[in-house]
């Protein structure tokens, strides 16, 4: 299989049936988003969702969210919300999405790109430390609104 990865220009029948498909995969408490809050998060100059096709068929089999933003000390990036089908895992998709995000953060002008990983994700967090990133000295906090 190979894989190709695009940021998504527009909300389409396909995308929304990608995302009810693969958002219960990646959360069991978040429901999928709505046309309104994809193409919200679409159009903002502060993210691009980008999607994993079969080169062949076209079928989405993943999606990450990549969130560039300014800040007084710089560009930051985030990768956020990486989920790759159950059926495509182990093929390379999701190196593909990392691959192409950090890719296009550099571009953006980001000097780093930060992600979090659950540590129960054994293999999602083998692939992010084979791409090269590193376990950082911090404390992550949240604070439920």
């Amino acid at each position: 299989m190979t894989v190709t990865v695009e940021i998504a220009p527009e909300v389409t029948p396909a995308l929304l049936q990608a995302f009810a498909r693969l958002i219960p995969q990646l959360s069991k408490s978040s429901p999928p988003p709505f046309e309104a809050e994809l193409a919200e998060m679409i159009t903002s100059p502060a993210s691009d969702v980008l999607v994993a096709l079969d080169s062949e068929s076209r079928e989405i089999l993943g999606s990450l969210t990549l969130v560039v933003f300014r800040i007084p000390t710089g560009i930051r990036a985030w990768i956020e919300d990486v989920v790759v089908d159950s059926e495509a895992r182990g093929r390379g998709v999701g190196e593909a999405l990392n691959q192409f995000a950090l890719d296009l953060a550099r571009a953006k002008g980001a000097k780093t790109v930060d992600l979090t990983s659950r540590p129960s994700r054994e293999a999602a967090n083998r692939l992010y430390q084979r791409l090269g990133f590193m376990p950082r000295e911090t404390n992550v906090y949240r604070f439920d609104l």
